[in-house]
Protein backbone atom coordinates (compact mmCIF):
# COMPACT_ATOMS: atom_id res chain seq x y z
CA UNK A 1 0.00 0.00 0.00
CA UNK A 2 1.21 3.49 -0.87
CA UNK A 3 -0.42 6.88 -0.93
CA UNK A 4 0.51 7.54 -4.58
CA UNK A 5 1.51 5.20 -7.41
CA UNK A 6 3.19 7.04 -10.30
CA UNK A 7 3.45 5.06 -13.53
CA UNK A 8 6.21 6.26 -15.81
CA UNK A 9 9.69 7.50 -14.97
CA UNK A 10 9.92 10.31 -17.52
CA UNK A 11 10.49 13.94 -16.47
CA UNK A 12 6.90 14.57 -15.33
CA UNK A 13 6.49 11.37 -13.35
CA UNK A 14 9.97 11.49 -11.85
CA UNK A 15 9.72 15.12 -10.70
CA UNK A 16 6.22 14.62 -9.28
CA UNK A 17 7.35 11.52 -7.38
CA UNK A 18 10.32 13.47 -5.99
CA UNK A 19 8.15 16.41 -4.91
CA UNK A 20 5.57 14.17 -3.24
CA UNK A 21 8.22 12.18 -1.39
CA UNK A 22 9.94 15.38 -0.30
CA UNK A 23 6.57 16.59 1.03
CA UNK A 24 6.36 13.46 3.16
CA UNK A 25 3.85 11.61 0.96
CA UNK A 26 4.64 7.90 0.45
CA UNK A 27 5.04 7.34 -3.29
CA UNK A 28 5.99 4.38 -5.47
CA UNK A 29 7.28 4.99 -8.99
CA UNK A 30 6.66 2.16 -11.48
CA UNK A 31 8.95 2.29 -14.53
CA UNK A 32 8.49 -0.36 -17.21
CA UNK A 33 12.11 -0.24 -18.37
CA UNK A 34 15.12 -1.50 -16.44
CA UNK A 35 16.84 1.88 -16.73
CA UNK A 36 16.33 5.38 -18.14
CA UNK A 37 18.85 5.06 -20.96
CA UNK A 38 16.65 5.70 -24.00
CA UNK A 39 18.03 7.53 -26.99
CA UNK A 40 16.49 10.43 -28.93
CA UNK A 41 14.33 11.89 -26.22
CA UNK A 42 13.97 15.54 -25.31
CA UNK A 43 17.19 16.86 -23.80
CA UNK A 44 16.23 20.50 -23.11
CA UNK A 45 16.19 21.88 -19.58
CA UNK A 46 14.79 25.41 -19.83
CA UNK A 47 15.58 28.29 -17.43
CA UNK A 48 12.28 27.72 -15.59
CA UNK A 49 13.27 24.09 -14.92
CA UNK A 50 16.73 25.08 -13.74
CA UNK A 51 15.23 27.73 -11.45
CA UNK A 52 12.92 25.07 -9.97
CA UNK A 53 15.89 22.83 -9.24
CA UNK A 54 17.70 25.79 -7.71
CA UNK A 55 14.71 26.29 -5.41
CA UNK A 56 14.97 22.61 -4.48
CA UNK A 57 18.68 23.01 -3.74
CA UNK A 58 19.64 20.66 -6.57
CA UNK A 59 20.69 22.91 -9.46
CA UNK A 60 24.42 23.07 -8.72
CA UNK A 61 24.76 19.29 -8.56
CA UNK A 62 22.55 18.83 -11.62
CA UNK A 63 24.60 21.26 -13.69
CA UNK A 64 27.82 19.59 -12.61
CA UNK A 65 26.76 16.82 -15.02
CA UNK A 66 27.93 17.15 -18.64
CA UNK A 67 25.66 19.47 -20.60
CA UNK A 68 25.75 22.20 -23.24
CA UNK A 69 24.43 25.67 -22.31
CA UNK A 70 22.56 26.80 -25.44
CA UNK A 71 22.12 30.55 -25.75
CA UNK A 72 20.61 30.97 -29.22
CA UNK A 73 17.80 29.54 -31.32
CA UNK A 74 18.47 30.14 -35.02
CA UNK A 75 16.82 29.57 -38.39
CA UNK A 76 19.08 29.06 -41.41
CA UNK A 77 16.93 29.94 -44.41
CA UNK A 78 17.48 30.31 -48.18
CA UNK A 79 17.66 34.07 -47.63
CA UNK A 80 20.06 34.00 -44.69
CA UNK A 81 20.41 33.29 -40.99
CA UNK A 82 17.81 34.51 -38.49
CA UNK A 83 18.37 34.46 -34.72
CA UNK A 84 14.88 34.19 -33.27
CA UNK A 85 15.71 33.87 -29.57
CA UNK A 86 18.61 34.95 -27.38
CA UNK A 87 18.41 33.33 -23.95
CA UNK A 88 21.31 35.45 -22.78
CA UNK A 89 18.80 38.30 -22.55
CA UNK A 90 16.51 36.38 -20.17
CA UNK A 91 16.68 37.77 -16.64
CA UNK A 92 17.49 34.53 -14.90
CA UNK A 93 20.25 32.96 -12.89
CA UNK A 94 20.31 30.48 -15.79
CA UNK A 95 20.13 32.49 -19.05
CA UNK A 96 20.39 29.47 -21.33
CA UNK A 97 18.81 26.12 -22.16
CA UNK A 98 20.85 23.26 -20.71
CA UNK A 99 21.07 20.49 -23.30
CA UNK A 100 21.64 17.36 -21.24
CA UNK A 101 20.96 13.72 -22.16
CA UNK A 102 17.62 12.94 -20.58
CA UNK A 103 18.89 9.68 -19.11
CA UNK A 104 21.42 11.62 -17.03
CA UNK A 105 18.71 14.01 -15.83
CA UNK A 106 16.38 11.18 -14.83
CA UNK A 107 19.15 9.20 -13.13
CA UNK A 108 20.03 12.31 -11.13
CA UNK A 109 16.47 12.95 -9.92
CA UNK A 110 15.94 9.25 -9.14
CA UNK A 111 19.14 9.12 -7.09
CA UNK A 112 18.07 12.17 -5.06
CA UNK A 113 14.55 10.77 -4.62
CA UNK A 114 15.95 7.49 -3.26
CA UNK A 115 17.43 9.48 -0.36
CA UNK A 116 13.89 10.37 0.78
CA UNK A 117 12.20 7.93 3.19
CA UNK A 118 8.84 7.84 1.44
CA UNK A 119 10.10 7.09 -2.09
CA UNK A 120 10.30 3.66 -3.72
CA UNK A 121 11.40 2.99 -7.31
CA UNK A 122 10.45 -0.23 -9.07
CA UNK A 123 12.26 -0.72 -12.39
CA UNK A 124 11.08 -3.26 -14.93
CA UNK A 125 7.54 -2.89 -13.54
CA UNK A 126 5.01 -2.86 -16.37
CA UNK A 127 1.49 -1.79 -15.46
CA UNK A 128 -1.06 -4.36 -16.65
CA UNK A 129 -4.25 -3.12 -15.02
CA UNK A 130 -5.95 -0.73 -12.62
CA UNK A 131 -7.36 -1.80 -9.26
CA UNK A 132 -10.97 -1.04 -8.46
CA UNK A 133 -10.09 0.30 -5.03
CA UNK A 134 -7.21 2.43 -6.31
CA UNK A 135 -3.74 1.56 -7.46
CA UNK A 136 -2.33 -0.61 -10.20
CA UNK A 137 -1.53 -4.16 -11.15
CA UNK A 138 1.96 -4.62 -12.55
CA UNK A 139 4.29 -7.33 -13.78
CA UNK A 140 8.03 -7.59 -13.19
CA UNK A 141 10.65 -10.34 -13.26
CA UNK A 142 9.11 -11.89 -10.16
CA UNK A 143 5.60 -12.13 -11.62
CA UNK A 144 2.31 -10.28 -11.12
CA UNK A 145 1.76 -7.84 -8.25
CA UNK A 146 -0.87 -5.46 -6.96
CA UNK A 147 -0.06 -2.03 -5.54
CA UNK A 148 -2.92 -0.39 -3.68
CA UNK A 149 -2.85 3.42 -3.66
CA UNK A 150 -5.04 6.37 -2.82
CA UNK A 151 -4.03 7.99 -6.13
CA UNK A 152 -2.56 6.62 -9.34
CA UNK A 153 -0.78 9.07 -11.65
CA UNK A 154 -0.35 8.14 -15.31
CA UNK A 155 2.90 9.70 -16.49
CA UNK A 156 3.63 6.89 -18.92
CA UNK A 157 3.98 8.93 -22.08
CA UNK A 158 2.32 9.42 -25.42
CA UNK A 159 1.38 5.74 -25.77
CA UNK A 160 0.06 5.62 -22.20
CA UNK A 161 -1.07 2.16 -21.18
CA UNK A 162 -2.99 3.56 -18.23
CA UNK A 163 -4.83 6.07 -20.40
CA UNK A 164 -6.11 3.18 -22.52
CA UNK A 165 -7.02 1.08 -19.48
CA UNK A 166 -8.96 4.02 -18.07
CA UNK A 167 -10.84 4.67 -21.31
CA UNK A 168 -9.61 8.27 -21.63
CA UNK A 169 -8.77 8.65 -25.34
CA UNK A 170 -6.44 11.28 -26.78
CA UNK A 171 -7.71 13.31 -29.74
CA UNK A 172 -5.27 14.23 -32.50
CA UNK A 173 -4.92 17.89 -33.43
CA UNK A 174 -3.30 17.20 -36.79
CA UNK A 175 0.49 16.80 -36.88
CA UNK A 176 1.82 16.98 -40.47
CA UNK A 177 5.48 16.04 -40.00
CA UNK A 178 7.60 13.14 -38.81
CA UNK A 179 11.25 13.28 -37.80
CA UNK A 180 14.14 10.92 -38.36
CA UNK A 181 16.68 11.25 -35.53
CA UNK A 182 20.34 10.28 -35.53
CA UNK A 183 23.62 11.43 -34.01
CA UNK A 184 26.96 12.54 -35.41
CA UNK A 185 30.11 13.22 -33.35
CA UNK A 186 31.00 16.71 -32.27
CA UNK A 187 34.46 18.10 -33.07
CA UNK A 188 36.39 20.91 -31.40
CA UNK A 189 36.48 22.75 -34.74
CA UNK A 190 32.67 22.87 -35.06
CA UNK A 191 31.03 26.32 -34.97
CA UNK A 192 31.24 27.41 -31.32
CA UNK A 193 27.95 29.31 -31.46
CA UNK A 194 25.88 26.42 -32.82
CA UNK A 195 23.23 25.66 -30.20
CA UNK A 196 19.69 24.92 -31.32
CA UNK A 197 19.46 25.50 -35.06
CA UNK A 198 17.00 24.73 -37.86
CA UNK A 199 18.25 24.43 -41.44
CA UNK A 200 15.60 24.77 -44.15
CA UNK A 201 15.66 23.23 -47.63
CA UNK A 202 13.09 22.85 -50.39
CA UNK A 203 11.48 19.63 -49.20
CA UNK A 204 12.95 19.08 -45.76
CA UNK A 205 14.39 20.86 -42.78
CA UNK A 206 16.90 19.64 -40.23
CA UNK A 207 16.91 20.38 -36.51
CA UNK A 208 20.34 20.45 -34.85
CA UNK A 209 20.77 20.09 -31.08
CA UNK A 210 24.18 20.49 -29.47
CA UNK A 211 25.35 18.07 -26.82
CA UNK A 212 28.46 17.47 -24.72
CA UNK A 213 30.00 14.96 -27.18
CA UNK A 214 27.75 14.81 -30.24
CA UNK A 215 25.06 16.46 -32.35
CA UNK A 216 21.51 15.22 -32.25
CA UNK A 217 19.98 15.71 -35.68
CA UNK A 218 16.33 15.53 -36.72
CA UNK A 219 15.54 15.21 -40.43
CA UNK A 220 11.96 16.17 -41.29
CA UNK A 221 9.70 14.22 -43.61
CA UNK A 222 6.00 14.38 -44.47
CA UNK A 223 3.67 12.54 -42.09
CA UNK A 224 3.60 8.93 -43.24
CA UNK A 225 6.54 9.48 -45.59
CA UNK A 226 8.95 7.11 -43.85
CA UNK A 227 8.61 4.12 -46.26
CA UNK A 228 9.74 6.27 -49.21
CA UNK A 229 12.62 7.78 -47.20
CA UNK A 230 13.73 4.34 -46.04
CA UNK A 231 13.67 3.00 -49.59
CA UNK A 232 15.81 5.93 -50.77
CA UNK A 233 18.36 5.21 -48.04
CA UNK A 234 20.77 7.54 -46.28
CA UNK A 235 22.35 9.26 -49.30
CA UNK A 236 19.61 11.95 -49.69
CA UNK A 237 20.01 12.75 -45.99
CA UNK A 238 23.78 12.97 -46.32
CA UNK A 239 23.40 15.17 -49.40
CA UNK A 240 21.12 17.55 -47.47
CA UNK A 241 23.69 17.82 -44.69
CA UNK A 242 26.55 18.44 -47.12
CA UNK A 243 24.57 21.25 -48.76
CA UNK A 244 23.11 22.96 -45.71
CA UNK A 245 25.63 22.07 -42.96
CA UNK A 246 28.91 21.80 -44.88
CA UNK A 247 30.98 21.79 -41.69
CA UNK A 248 29.48 18.35 -40.96
CA UNK A 249 30.67 17.11 -44.36
CA UNK A 250 33.73 15.37 -42.92
CA UNK A 251 31.56 12.94 -40.93
CA UNK A 252 28.27 12.50 -42.77
CA UNK A 253 29.61 9.25 -44.22
CA UNK A 254 29.43 7.82 -40.69
CA UNK A 255 25.70 7.61 -41.36
CA UNK A 256 25.79 4.41 -43.40
CA UNK A 257 22.50 2.69 -42.72
CA UNK A 258 18.89 3.60 -41.96
CA UNK A 259 19.15 1.39 -38.89
CA UNK A 260 21.27 4.16 -37.36
CA UNK A 261 18.18 6.39 -37.39
CA UNK A 262 15.10 6.45 -35.17
CA UNK A 263 11.70 7.47 -36.49
CA UNK A 264 9.73 9.86 -34.31
CA UNK A 265 6.13 9.89 -35.47
CA UNK A 266 5.25 13.43 -34.43
CA UNK A 267 1.92 13.83 -32.67
CA UNK A 268 -0.02 16.72 -31.20
CA UNK A 269 -2.98 15.46 -29.21
CA UNK A 270 -4.88 16.04 -26.00
CA UNK A 271 -7.16 14.11 -23.68
CA UNK A 272 -10.48 15.81 -22.98
CA UNK A 273 -10.57 14.77 -19.32
CA UNK A 274 -7.29 14.14 -17.51
CA UNK A 275 -8.79 12.40 -14.50
CA UNK A 276 -11.31 10.04 -13.03
CA UNK A 277 -11.73 9.10 -9.34
CA UNK A 278 -8.34 8.06 -7.99
CA UNK A 279 -6.54 8.63 -11.31
CA UNK A 280 -4.72 11.62 -12.83
CA UNK A 281 -2.95 11.94 -16.21
CA UNK A 282 0.00 14.32 -16.66
CA UNK A 283 2.62 15.01 -19.32
CA UNK A 284 2.34 13.25 -22.65
CA UNK A 285 -0.19 10.84 -21.18
CA UNK A 286 -2.59 13.81 -21.00
CA UNK A 287 -1.31 15.95 -23.89
CA UNK A 288 1.29 15.07 -26.49
CA UNK A 289 3.61 17.98 -27.33
CA UNK A 290 5.49 17.99 -30.65
CA UNK A 291 9.25 18.68 -30.73
CA UNK A 292 8.55 22.20 -32.07
CA UNK A 293 10.03 24.59 -29.51
CA UNK A 294 11.73 21.80 -27.59
CA UNK A 295 9.43 22.33 -24.59
CA UNK A 296 8.10 18.83 -23.94
CA UNK A 297 10.13 18.45 -20.73
CA UNK A 298 9.14 21.95 -19.64
CA UNK A 299 5.42 21.21 -20.00
CA UNK A 300 5.72 17.85 -18.21
CA UNK A 301 7.67 19.25 -15.26
CA UNK A 302 5.24 22.17 -14.97
CA UNK A 303 2.42 19.60 -14.83
CA UNK A 304 4.29 17.92 -11.98
CA UNK A 305 4.62 21.17 -10.03
CA UNK A 306 0.96 22.07 -10.57
CA UNK A 307 -0.06 18.59 -9.44
CA UNK A 308 2.10 18.73 -6.32
CA UNK A 309 0.68 22.14 -5.45
CA UNK A 310 -2.88 20.84 -5.62
CA UNK A 311 -2.45 17.34 -4.20
CA UNK A 312 -0.06 17.54 -1.26
CA UNK A 313 -2.54 19.21 1.12
CA UNK A 314 -5.46 16.82 0.45
CA UNK A 315 -3.14 13.79 0.52
CA UNK A 316 -1.74 14.85 3.89
CA UNK A 317 -5.23 15.41 5.26
CA UNK A 318 -6.68 12.23 3.73
CA UNK A 319 -9.37 14.26 1.94
CA UNK A 320 -8.39 13.80 -1.71
CA UNK A 321 -11.34 13.95 -4.13
CA UNK A 322 -11.73 14.09 -7.89
CA UNK A 323 -12.29 17.84 -7.57
CA UNK A 324 -8.62 18.12 -6.55
CA UNK A 325 -7.60 16.22 -9.68
CA UNK A 326 -9.84 18.38 -11.86
CA UNK A 327 -8.13 21.45 -10.40
CA UNK A 328 -4.80 20.25 -11.80
CA UNK A 329 -6.29 20.13 -15.28
CA UNK A 330 -7.87 23.57 -14.84
CA UNK A 331 -4.51 24.97 -13.82
CA UNK A 332 -2.56 23.48 -16.73
CA UNK A 333 -4.90 23.07 -19.66
CA UNK A 334 -4.93 26.73 -20.83
CA UNK A 335 -1.13 26.68 -21.14
CA UNK A 336 -1.17 23.39 -23.02
CA UNK A 337 -3.86 24.62 -25.40
CA UNK A 338 -1.78 27.71 -26.19
CA UNK A 339 1.42 25.76 -26.80
CA UNK A 340 -0.30 23.15 -28.96
CA UNK A 341 -2.14 25.80 -31.00
CA UNK A 342 1.18 27.39 -31.93
CA UNK A 343 2.60 24.01 -32.87
CA UNK A 344 -0.42 23.22 -35.06
CA UNK A 345 0.01 26.55 -36.88
CA UNK A 346 3.66 25.72 -37.56
CA UNK A 347 2.75 22.25 -38.82
CA UNK A 348 0.18 23.72 -41.22
CA UNK A 349 2.70 26.21 -42.62
CA UNK A 350 5.20 23.42 -43.30
CA UNK A 351 2.53 21.21 -44.91
CA UNK A 352 1.32 24.09 -47.12
CA UNK A 353 4.86 24.78 -48.33
CA UNK A 354 5.30 21.12 -49.27
CA UNK A 355 2.01 21.01 -51.15
CA UNK A 356 2.91 24.12 -53.18
CA UNK A 357 6.43 22.96 -53.91
CA UNK A 358 7.91 25.94 -52.14
CA UNK A 359 10.99 25.91 -49.90
CA UNK A 360 10.15 25.03 -46.32
CA UNK A 361 11.04 28.20 -44.45
CA UNK A 362 9.69 30.54 -41.78
CA UNK A 363 7.74 33.67 -42.83
CA UNK A 364 9.81 36.17 -44.83
CA UNK A 365 9.06 39.01 -42.39
CA UNK A 366 10.68 37.09 -39.50
CA UNK A 367 14.12 38.53 -40.22
CA UNK A 368 12.76 42.07 -39.99
CA UNK A 369 10.76 41.26 -36.88
CA UNK A 370 13.68 39.74 -34.98
CA UNK A 371 15.82 42.78 -35.77
CA UNK A 372 13.56 44.93 -33.57
CA UNK A 373 15.28 45.59 -30.23
CA UNK A 374 13.98 43.36 -27.48
CA UNK A 375 12.19 40.84 -29.70
CA UNK A 376 14.83 38.13 -29.40
CA UNK A 377 14.86 38.42 -25.62
CA UNK A 378 11.06 38.42 -25.47
CA UNK A 379 10.90 35.30 -27.65
CA UNK A 380 13.51 33.59 -25.50
CA UNK A 381 11.62 34.39 -22.31
CA UNK A 382 8.38 33.08 -23.79
CA UNK A 383 10.04 29.77 -24.62
CA UNK A 384 12.08 29.70 -21.39
CA UNK A 385 9.02 29.78 -19.14
CA UNK A 386 6.03 28.88 -21.29
CA UNK A 387 2.62 30.48 -20.84
CA UNK A 388 1.46 30.98 -17.24
CA UNK A 389 4.22 28.92 -15.56
CA UNK A 390 3.33 27.59 -12.10
CA UNK A 391 5.31 28.49 -8.99
CA UNK A 392 6.06 25.77 -6.46
CA UNK A 393 3.90 26.23 -3.37
CA UNK A 394 6.23 26.50 -0.35
CA UNK A 395 3.80 24.25 1.54
CA UNK A 396 4.95 21.36 -0.66
CA UNK A 397 8.40 21.52 0.92
CA UNK A 398 7.17 22.21 4.45
CA UNK A 399 7.13 18.64 5.75
CA UNK A 400 4.88 18.31 8.83
CA UNK A 401 6.68 17.47 12.05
Amino acid sequence: MTDVAVAGGGPGGMVLAYLLARAGIPVTLLESRQDFDRDFRGDSLHPWTLELFDELGLADDLLALPHHPARYFRFHTPSGEVTTADYGKVRSKYPYVALMPQARFLDFVAERAKRLPGFELKLGAKVTGLLDGGGARYRDADGEHELSATLTVAADGRFSRIRKLAGLPAHSLGAQTDLLWFRLPRHDTDPPDADVDLFFGRHHYVGLLSGPVDWQIGYSLPKGGYPAVREAGVEPIRAFLREHLPWLGDRVDLLTDMNQTTLLSVDISRVERWHRPGLLLIGDAAHVISPVGGNGILMAVQDAVAAANRLVGPLRAGTLTEDDLAAVQRDREPSIIEVQAQQVRTEKRVAAARERGRPIAPPAFLKLLTAIPGIRGRAARSNAYGPRPPSLDPAVLAVPA
